[in-house]
């Protein structure tokens, strides 16, 4: 039909608009297959194509298209679709939709149709971390409102098989291998879109990018913010004349080698390096809390690890509850497996758990983000 041909043209035209915008999201849509249809009412995804309907596409503005473009795209390459599972479909494309939406309210030159899903309290969770949340709120979750455009498996259908899932996964993976070498995302993405690449596979991420954008990332300007959303996992906004505290525990339960701790204390020394207002403190911690120490870029060689007995991280948390100032900007960062007893109340900061070896799957994480550190290869 020519309705569909100009609208396939006018896709074209958007995503050539968004190569001179957002080149790195470009080059992922170039990945996607494109198809136009009025069985769909809006836009939909099967993960690997992108089903528009004309008429919604006609009505949008160019700023629109652009963002209802990277809407799907993103939807496709973070495996939404497969990542549902057996989850309530609405309840997953809500959670889907707050993460998608969050990447894109921070992008410049791309806006979403009037009434988008916005909830910037959970933007910056992963979409089973947000599913989880609203599970167990149904009150919240009853008020918010998307329409579906993640395709739902029919009962003909047979469900996708590891196999299928795996080539799927790993075509996106290439797909944001190549977007990423056209040099628009220079080794950082959107701290959401960071997120949800680890939950494709935390082994593909760069974890050493992950930990910098932590310990500087100043997202907005959080004056006048009320503190007690701190301990919601957002995090603080660290100006360049402000000090930031963070607070470093060592697990010497025994699990972490000594090559992993030289690695992951080598780049943090780099970081403490570039941005001299953190400042970071070193616990060694098993069922007792020992230090602090002081960590910075020219600190001596830091004591032996203490320790070696079982693992409770109620104690590290009691004495930074103690230690920090309120007035204090602060994070804290936990290099474990994760297997221990975890504190019954989170603590008021952000935390980020550093994860190696055989560890607790992340959703066995009470609270804070999760990454894994990854040893170079041949080391």
């Amino acid at each position: 039909m020519q309705e569909h041909h100009d609208v396939h043209k006018q896709i074209s035209a958007a995503i050539l608009q968004l190569r001179l915008r957002q080149p790195f999201f470009a080059t992922l849509s170039l990945f996607a297959q494109i198809k136009v249809s009025d069985t769909v009412d809006t836009a939909m995804t099967d993960g690997r194509s992108i089903t528009f309907n004309p008429t919604f596409w006609r009505q949008l503005t160019p700023a629109e298209r652009l963002g209802v473009l990277t809407h799907e795209v993103l939807h496709a390459a973070l495996q939404h679709v497969p990542r549902r599972g057996q989850r309530d479909p609405h309840l997953w494309n809500i959670a889907a939709d707050i993460v998608v939406n969050g990447i894109i309210a921070h992008l410049e030159g791309l806006e979403l149709p009037r009434g988008h899903l916005r909830e910037p309290d959970l933007e910056r969770l992963s979409v089973e971390e947000i599913y989880q949340q609203l599970q167990q709120n149904p009150r919240r979750a009853s008020q918010l409102r998307v329409p579906l455009d993640l395709k739902q498996q029919s009962q003909q259908e047979d469900p996708l098989s590891h196999e299928e899932y795996n080539r799927q996964r790993d075509y996106w993976w290439r797909a944001i291998k190549q977007a990423s070498s056209t040099g628009a995302q220079s080794g950082h993405f959107p701290l959401g879109l960071e997120r949800e690449l680890a939950r494709i596979d935390p082994s593909r991420l760069d974890w050493r990018s992950y930990l910098w954008r932590f310990l500087t990332q100043t997202p907005s300007d959080f004056s006048g913010f009320d503190r007690r959303f701190i301990g919601q996992r957002l995090y603080l906004d660290a100006q360049e004349n402000e000090q930031l505290h963070a607070y470093i525990a060592v697990d010497t339960s025994g699990s972490i080698s000594n090559k992993d701790l030289s690695l992951f204390l080598s780049e943090l020394r780099g970081i403490l390096a570039a941005y001299p207002h953190v400042i970071g403190q070193l616990y060694y911690v098993d069922t007792e809390c020992h230090g602090p120490y002081e960590v910075s870029s020219v600190s001596a060689e830091l004591p032996p690890p203490q320790g070696g007995g079982g693992t409770n991280f109620a104690p590290f948390f009691e004495r930074i509850q103690t230690e920090h100032e309120p007035w204090q900007n602060a994070v804290c960062v936990y290099l474990t497996d994760g297997f221990g007893s975890f504190p019954e109340e989170p603590p008021g900061l952000p935390v980020l758990w550093v994860v190696t070896g055989h560890h607790l799957e992340r959703e066995g994480f009470p609270f804070g983000e999760v990454i894994e550190l990854v040893p170079d290869e041949g080391n």
